[in-house]
């Protein structure tokens, strides 16, 4: 029986409710986190905490809220994000520093709340999710991408501040899965005279359709546990479809404007 503890952000549904359902099977003590509790009075499978990952507060009380339960924590799974799709010239700021908050900010803020009990004992796993958009600008989801990006970044960094307390970081970047991830999801209105309506509309119903016909969230559960059974994680991880992680190998051997181009005739599909 594996006695280790796991939390997990955004645990009441989607991939991270598939990760912690995955990693209880195993006999992992998970926890995850909801903004609130009262929405899930009868949820199962592991015990919910609440917590706002863009509020320092509310991630500092959950934190000292599970060490209070069971006094350590091994696993850290920053999970929680919003998606974000617009043309950036019609994009609300508020809704892009909603974003950055969530998707960015939240993670720094449990990773920074995490931490100091981590290297009291020691040891610790931190398994930051990010996306393949975020190896790659793309077009009408730039925010997104740029959030997810720069938490590709800072694991980097991370990973070498931390590795003297016995902490290893890593991060598993998913591709495209079925989830309902765009019912929560903040899209720019399509502005019917806006001069980004069409490619932004063909656009926006390709994204809908790529989510509604993505894999099996368990996939990603299925690769954190490989990134926990293993005794030295790499630095990054993707999982998803083929063409998917490929395209983060294209980008790297194509010239800039090749990989654009490419980039651009897939959106026109």
């Amino acid at each position: 029986m594996n006695s280790k503890i796991v939390l997990i952000s955004g645990g009441s549904s989607g991939i991270g409710k598939s990760i912690g359902n995955y990693l209880t099977k195993y006999g992992f003590k998970v926890y995850g986190t909801t903004r609130d509790l009262k929405k899930y009075p009868n949820f199962e499978g592991f015990e919910l905490l609440e917590m706002d990952v863009r509020n320092p507060e509310s991630v500092n009380n959950a934190i000292d809220e599970l060490l209070k339960k069971v006094g350590r924590l091994d696993i850290l799974i920053n999970n929680a994000g919003v998606g974000i799709t617009g043309p950036l010239e019609e994009t609300p700021n508020n809704e892009i520093s909603n974003a950055l908050e969530t998707n960015f900010m939240g993670p720094l803020n449990l990773i920074k709340a995490s931490l100091p009990q981590m290297r009291k004992q020691k040891s610790g796993l931190i398994i930051n999710i990010t996306s393949i958009a975020g190896y790659m600008g793309l077009p009408y989801r730039g925010i997104y991408s740029a959030t997810k990006g720069a938490l590709e970044l800072i694991t980097e960094s991370l990973r070498m501040e931390t590795k003297d307390f016995g902490v290893e970081c890593t991060c598993l970047a998913p591709g495209d899965f079925a989830t309902n991830i765009a019912a929560g999801r903040y899209h720019a209105p399509i502005n019917e005279n806006s001069p980004y309506r069409i490619p932004y509309e063909k656009i926006l119903n390709s994204i809908n359709q790529d989510v509604d016909m993505g894999g099996d969230p368990e996939d990603v559960a299925k690769k954190i546990l490989e990134i926990i059974n293993t005794k030295k994680p790499k630095v990054h991880y993707k999982v998803g479809a083929f063409m998917q992680k490929v395209s983060t190998t294209l980008k790297s051997i194509l010239p800039d404007t090749w990989f654009e181009k490419l980039l651009m005739n897939h959106s026109k599909n």
